[in-house]
């Protein structure tokens, strides 16, 4: 790897960070990120960054406000500290699901987000599944969204043949995403349609495609409150599935959301470490945690070398 390179983590995911910086064989510089008592942030670079290329690692999940402030003080850190560039390798993109007006009076924040980011002075951002692709176009600066599809589906090869399985996606908004799934693991595909019949009255799910006697995977980008995915895993049951299983990229996992899985019929849910698990999550026996490092290590690698990063998904 490049000895031109500089990278730093947040408090956000250090253990991520440590094993992009193994797969780089490059050790994590030195910084140091505390907080004063009132609850500011205070960030001190430890070592000479003038004239590198640094990667500063964070995810903006929660506390989403705080590592989000921790990210862009780093960055303006770094900035201050001439860097040659400054590139933000953000695995989850916090506020994404604010990406457009869905009412009047209400702000688009994925967009006052990456200004932001651009404001305090990266030259770059790195991330992984946006939950919403259009987000890209927010920036004035290159973004490079990974997809952690080959991480995903290589655990799945793993474990079902494609005759038996059915990639099931829990809503209309995700159905392109199960497609891609199913064509590469030549699986069948399903759609879970709800509708709620009057005011008041719980979701009706039909369920389009067949599921009886099959081993059905739920596919999302994200799992928050677990509502939706487990209330589509008891539709898949009462229609004759063999099995559920999930797969999301990102465990957001607020709230109800683990005791939810827990009480399930998913009987795992598959995910990355794109966010660091809280500790009732870490506990929870069926989910199974799967690492992007290598992806993101790769990439990193291919950004340096003036590489392509899209081929990394050919």
């Amino acid at each position: 790897m490049d000895n031109n390179i500089r990278i730093f983590s947040g408090n956000a995911n250090p253990m991520l960070a440590e094993a992009i910086s193994a797969e780089l064989n490059h050790e994590l510089a030195p910084a140091m990120v505390k907080k004063f008592s009132d609850g500011e942030i205070s960030v001190e670079i430890k070592e000479s960054v003038r004239g590198y290329d640094v990667f500063v690692i964070q995810s903006t999940s929660t506390p989403v406000n705080h590592n989000l402030m921790e990210l862009l003080i780093m960055i303006d850190a770094l900035k201050r500290a001439s860097a040659a560039s400054i590139s933000a390798v953000i695995p989850y993109y916090g506020y994404a699901r604010q990406d457009r007006k869905v009412s009047p009076r209400v702000p688009i924040t994925a967009k006052l987000v990456a200004d932001l980011l651009t404001t305090a002075g990266a030259d770059r951002v790195l991330t992984i599944d946006l939950h919403a692709g259009q987000i890209q176009g927010f920036f004035n600066i290159p973004v490079d969204n990974l997809y952690a599809t080959p991480v995903l589906i290589e655990e799945l090869n793993r474990r079902f043949k494609g005759e038996e399985l059915v990639m099931v996606s829990p809503d209309a908004g995700g159905v392109e995403r199960a497609r891609a799934f199913a064509k590469r693991l030549k699986a069948s595909l399903a759609i879970i349609d709800k509708r709620r019949e009057a005011a008041n009255v719980c979701e009706v799910m039909h369920i389009i495609g067949d599921v009886e006697g099959k081993d059905t995977v739920l596919l999302d980008d994200m799992v928050d409150t677990a509502g939706t995915l487990t209330n589509a895993a008891r539709a898949l049951k009462e229609n004759g599935a063999r099995s559920v299983y999930a797969v999301a990229t990102h465990p957001v996992l607020s709230g109800p959301a683990v005791e939810r899985i827990m009480n399930s019929p998913i009987e795992q849910l598959i995910t990355s470490d794109t966010i660091a698990l809280s500790g009732p999550a870490r506990e929870c026996e069926k989910i199974k945690v799967l690492s992007v490092a290598s992806l993101l290590a790769e990439a990193i690698t291919r950004i340096q070398e003036r590489g392509s990063v899209s081929s990394l998904f050919d």
